[in-house]
């Protein structure tokens, strides 16, 4: 007969939907019992949507059953009204950042798809248009804004209470990891550290008063994600992707993640969607043609803007001078110019459809 040690460690393959962590991580797991083959899993479901756990319930069982002696499964969901902190979760922590009227995470389902360079570029057009804009580099493993915006040996101040001013640049305050490390520091961490400095960066930041956050997401569904969802009320996702297949396998998972935690996906963003050669004019579609409106389209969300791949863009984000205040006339800095005035429209609409 499996012990209650056995039935949680098994409990950890069971994935919260539309993230890589484990309901056992995430949690969830408040009691095991087990007696006579029968498993009794009692769970803290705290605000999770009644199809999600409908989902954990039949995935539980599967795995349980699984186990060698194991013949009955019980998930039980406690009320919230027989024990408000048996129900607890860590979404009860959501609240909003005092004085930031909306939060834009910028997001992408892998690396290498240029999220960052986007995020970088849209805060800044973004402040171009009069709006108090932050940015928060949340990829704790590998900051990169420090060094996009120019600041790459920047310390912040601290203030009161253990508290942080961010960095200013270009008129938009910003946070990120890099400015705590030097160039040789890896950052090898656990998921715990991850979600402990993400938290700080949200909560101890002197963000002021800001129209707009934009929080630079690292790749995936992981520990950044999870506690930026967990602590504030995103406003809205958007989703940077290329057009290879690879690319929007992974935004098919993202977008599974928001509807799961109930952020609204604004739209997708397709960087590198063409290359224009300088000398002939030619199109090179090199990553594929049409992936991302194809994805959009099937998934019923909008297609906010094609970014073409230009070599101007990566100079000159390596050289911490992004296009959009450093050649504000350059065809794709007016790309990411339209691109702000859309997610603008996106965010009030989706304010609109989802009122605080």
């Amino acid at each position: 007969m499996p012990t209650t040690d056995e039935i949680r460690d098994r409990l950890t393959r069971v994935r919260y939907p539309g993230f890589e962590r484990d309901i056992v991580a995430f949690g969830m797991v408040r009691e095991i019992a087990v007696r006579d083959g029968h498993a009794v899993v009692t769970l803290a479901p705290g605000s999770t949507p009644p199809e999600v756990l409908e989902t954990l319930r039949r995935r539980i069982d599967g795995e349980l059953r699984a186990l060698p002696g194991i013949v009955a499964v019980e998930v039980r969901l406690p009320h919230a009204e027989q024990s408000q902190a048996a129900t607890a979760t860590p979404f009860d922590e959501r609240a909003p950042l005092p004085g930031v009227a909306r939060i834009l995470a910028v997001a992408s389902g892998k690396g290498g798809v240029g999220k960052s360079t986007v995020a970088v570029n849209l805060a800044l057009a973004l402040r171009k248009r009069g709006l108090r804009v932050g940015l928060l580099d949340a990829d704790v493993h590998g900051p990169s804004v420090p060094l996009m915006m120019g600041v790459p040996d920047a310390q912040p101040r601290m203030a009161e209470q253990n508290t942080i001013f961010p960095i200013e640049r270009h008129g938009v305050a910003l946070v990120s990891m890099g400015f705590f490390l030097d160039d040789q520091s890896p950052v090898i961490w656990r998921g715990p550290m991850v979600m402990s400095v993400v938290r700080q960066f949200l909560r101890d930041v002197v963000w002021g008063e800001l129209d707009v956050l934009v929080v630079d997401l690292p790749p995936g569904t992981g520990d950044a994600q999870l506690t930026l969802v967990q602590q504030v009320p995103v406003s809205g996702v958007l989703i940077v992707t290329t057009p290879q297949d690879v690319a929007l396998e992974d935004v098919r998972r993202g977008i599974a993640m928001c509807a799961t935690v109930h952020a609204p996906v604004l739209g997708v963003v397709e960087n590198m969607s063409h290359y224009d050669c300088p000398r002939c004019g030619r199109r090179e579609d090199i990553f594929g043609a049409g992936g991302g409106r194809r994805e959009a389209d099937a998934l019923g969300i909008e297609l906010l803007g094609e970014i073409p791949l230009v070599a101007e863009v990566g100079a000159s984000m390596d050289r911490g001078a992004p296009l959009v205040v450093s050649a504000p006339s350059h065809p794709v800095a007016a790309l990411f110019d339209a691109l702000a005035g859309k997610v603008m429209r996106a965010l009030d609409r989706a304010s609109a459809a989802h009122p605080a």
